[in-house]
């Protein structure tokens, strides 16, 4: 009976400290690769702190605490979070919180800086010692409850949120503009070898169309009307004929003697993107109301089933909060790959090196690296595929969280509608929301519109794209 006792143990200390993240899980869990379990248990702290911050602004569920929990004011007075613990609630507990959470990314991200080798010391740390990690971040989002003078920090952290939240939306708008020229390339790249994928080029790109067209007709449907909405009528327009333009630039022929890869394909995925966040900022908006005959205040400019929608505020709440952070953290996820890193530097695979796919984003499963080291510890299957370098940026990856961190926060707030902010008046409108959103969707335009006419700017510079 020793031996087993003793093999639980090093097998604990080894998910705890060592760099087996996912070793202790069932063995009916399929394999999984190291690289993998890493950001896995990265991505699973940062749902837990951004659990934490939804919980600290819902005034549904500090009063059901105080209405269940015995001897909730005396343990508030005990703690000394306040008489009735409003210094852990709100939109001053979520700075502090995420300000930990930040700091714990960016000391990551300053640590693992120019690592290669994932044999090196700093390299072990990364992908280990998951236990002693999770009492740090929670010494972090603690510790940033005792900083002296609250006002003055509050005030100065709210700007740097607001600086890495739209840092991270545009580093997300410059990967999506890259992501649909690295789609076109791909396929480009098949259709020179088999005409299938000409077909296929030509079907996607009328089914993007077909999407933005059919949002922009149903946008001037339910979000306009003869009278008044003039704010909704004229971004509708101004976001419409932008779509337009770039599409035809795109095809333009002084841009096809510079860029031959340029088309149709790129612009159909701006076009659904800048409808989405077109839509997104509308649904954003705060409502507009008139007085009817009757003189009674009606909201107009919405469509009418929505306003049904919105009476269940805990379920347009908890569903719509749930899809926003799952979209967060696939950005980050998916951001933090070593191709995309590479992209936000301007390196690009060449045309030659291409091979066309379907799921082109996706490395090819053919790296036989990956398969020589694998370990089963009588739990799940962990494969080392980094025996021989770094399938991503360790530095990268933590940068993205960092500015993540910031974000969340600044969501979660309402950005700079902070003070009225509650989780379950999430979804209702506030102007700062709607017009990060709008100017999201013009910078995304933009960005494409240069990679579009950059190398006619500068003839003489190599662009690659």
């Amino acid at each position: 009976m020793g031996l087993p006792s003793n093999f639980g143990l090093r097998m604990m200390l080894a998910c705890c400290c060592g760099t087996a993240a996912c070793s202790l899980c069932c063995k009916c869990c399929p394999k999984i690769k190291q690289s993998t379990s890493t950001r896995f248990m990265y991505a699973l702290y940062f749902i837990l702190v951004t659990i934490i911050c939804c919980v600290m602004m819902s005034t549904t569920v500090a009063n059901e605490m105080k209405t269940h929990i015995p001897f909730y004011k005396q343990m508030c007075k005990g703690i000394q979070a306040g008489e009735m613990c409003e210094k852990l609630v709100g939109y001053s507990a979520v700075y502090k919180v995420c300000f930990g959470m930040a700091c714990f990314f960016f000391l990551f991200f300053l640590f693992t800086i120019k690592i290669n080798s994932s044999k090196s010391c700093r390299a072990y740390i990364h992908n280990g010692f998951w236990l002693i990690k999770l009492i740090v971040l929670a010494a972090m989002c603690s510790g940033a409850f005792f900083i002296p003078d609250q006002d003055t920090f509050l005030n100065a952290w709210r700007y740097v949120g607001a600086t890495g939240g739209f840092l991270f939306i545009a580093i997300q708008l410059i990967l999506l503009v890259e992501f649909a020229h690295k789609w076109n390339k791909n396929w480009t790249a098949g259709a020179n070898h088999k005409q299938v994928w000409n077909g296929l080029l030509a079907l996607v790109t009328l089914i993007l169309y077909s999407i933005a067209v059919a949002a922009l007709v149903l946008m001037a449907l339910f979000y306009t009307r003869s009278e008044g909405c003039m704010y909704n009528k004229v971004l509708i327009g101004v976001n419409g004929g932008l779509c337009l333009f770039v599409s035809l630039v795109a095809i333009s022929p002084c841009v096809q003697n510079r860029q031959p890869h340029s088309g149709l394909l790129q612009s159909g995925v701006i076009s659904c993107y800048v409808m989405y966040l077109t839509f997104s900022a509308l649904s954003s908006k705060p409502p507009e109301t008139i007085l009817d005959e009757n003189n009674r205040n009606i909201t107009i400019c919405v469509p009418e089933f929505s306003q049904g929608l919105h009476r269940d505020e805990n379920l347009v709440t908890g569903l719509g909060t749930t899809i926003l952070f799952g979209c967060i953290l696939y950005s980050c996820l998916t951001s933090t790959t070593r191709a995309s890193s590479e992209a936000l530097r301007g390196i690009y695979a060449t045309a030659e090196t291409e091979v066309a796919r379907c799921c082109f984003c996706c490395v090819p499963d053919g790296d036989a690296d990956a398969e020589e080291h694998v370990e089963k510890r009588g739990g799940q299957t962990v494969v080392y595929d980094e025996k021989k370098g770094t399938v991503y940026s360790y530095a990268y990856f933590h940068f993205v969280f960092f500015l993540a961190s910031l974000y969340v926060m600044m969501t979660v707030t309402h950005w700079f509608h902070y003070e009225s902010a509650q989780i379950e008046k999430f979804f209702t409108g506030t102007w700062s929301i709607f017009w990060i959103k709008m100017v999201s969707c013009w910078v995304c335009v933009g960005l494409y519109l240069w990679t579009l006419i950059a190398p006619l700017c500068c003839p003489t510079r190599e662009f690659s794209v």
